[in-house]
């Protein structure tokens, strides 16, 4: 019988952290202080800023294109900002946070002045985190969120859509795009049409990525998947090179040497490197 309690759950995050160390996958995804029993995360100005731009993009989502106020936007990042604000958001001093803070601002605007499909008919998937059985046989379910799902009437199919807050492409080996498909094909009815990276750094509107077949995506996502589940199995999370650029900063979490910041809003106690 499938017991979800029991399940392995990966995403595009976790199978990301587990290939590049597995000690960082345990340290961000499994340890919880003994303490407060939460879960911890490390808090940097890219991670901020692309939580504080995503947030305010996905609150539109759900809401009917004629309540899509985009001229509210910049006001709705300015008060998402408070919850990075300061040490809070990983900021060494505030010449540092002004600089992200612009950044984002910018971005936001280039979305207001260029909309495109934000004003177009979108899905919204009901699950808050969508997911679905991976390989029951492997006890794994695969879990995300996907950022943007515009309808298209005329085939009456979606187009993934996915923000980017990066300054660098999406590697083109990345597992993004076939989770994202196999999410998209079992969690909501419609077919998938496309997809599309929106560089909100640089780009007025999406651009078109190819999308791998579905057998391709589930076969390049079941080979790390497992790999994680059986990490979990033996319990082994070991780093390969006996500590590196991902699993150190996390290490001074564990060791006392990061400096507690606050509650995540999903129960996380939030550091930050002194």
């Amino acid at each position: 019988m499938k017991d979800k309690y029991s399940a392995v759950w990966v995403s595009h995050s976790s199978i990301g952290d587990y290939l590049k160390c597995p000690r960082a996958y345990y340290i961000k995804n499994i340890y919880r202080d003994p303490k407060t029993n939460h879960k911890v995360m490390l808090m940097e100005p890219p991670l901020a800023l692309g939580q504080v731009v995503h947030s305010v993009l996905e609150s539109i989502a759900g809401l009917p294109v004629e309540e899509r106020y985009i001229d509210t936007l910049l006001t709705k990042y300015e008060d998402a900002w408070k919850t990075v604000t300061g040490k809070r958001g990983g900021f060494p001093d505030a010449d540092e946070e002004k600089k992200f803070k612009e950044r984002g601002a910018k971005m936001v605007a280039k979305v207001m002045a260029n909309p495109g499909p934000l004003m177009e008919k979108a899905i919204k998937i009901r699950q808050d985190l969508p997911y679905f059985w991976l390989s029951e046989e492997d006890n794994i379910i695969l879990c995300g969120k996907i950022d943007w799902l515009q309808y298209l009437p005329e085939s009456d199919s979606v187009r993934i859509i996915d923000f980017k807050t990066g300054k660098f492409d999406e590697d083109e080996d990345s597992l993004q795009l076939p989770i994202y498909l196999l999410l998209a094909a079992h969690c909501q009815t419609k077919p998938i049409a496309g997809a599309a990276y929106w560089y909100l750094d640089r780009d007025d509107e999406p651009s078109a990525v190819s999308l791998p077949s579905g057998e391709d995506a589930m076969k390049r996502v079941m080979e790390p998947a497992r790999m994680v589940a059986l990490a979990r199995k033996l319990n082994r999370f070991v780093c390969k090179t006996g500590g590196c650029r991902h699993c150190l900063p996390l290490e001074n979490i564990l060791n006392g040497k990061a400096q507690f910041v606050g509650v995540g809003g999903y129960n996380q106690d939030i550091y930050v490197n002194i």
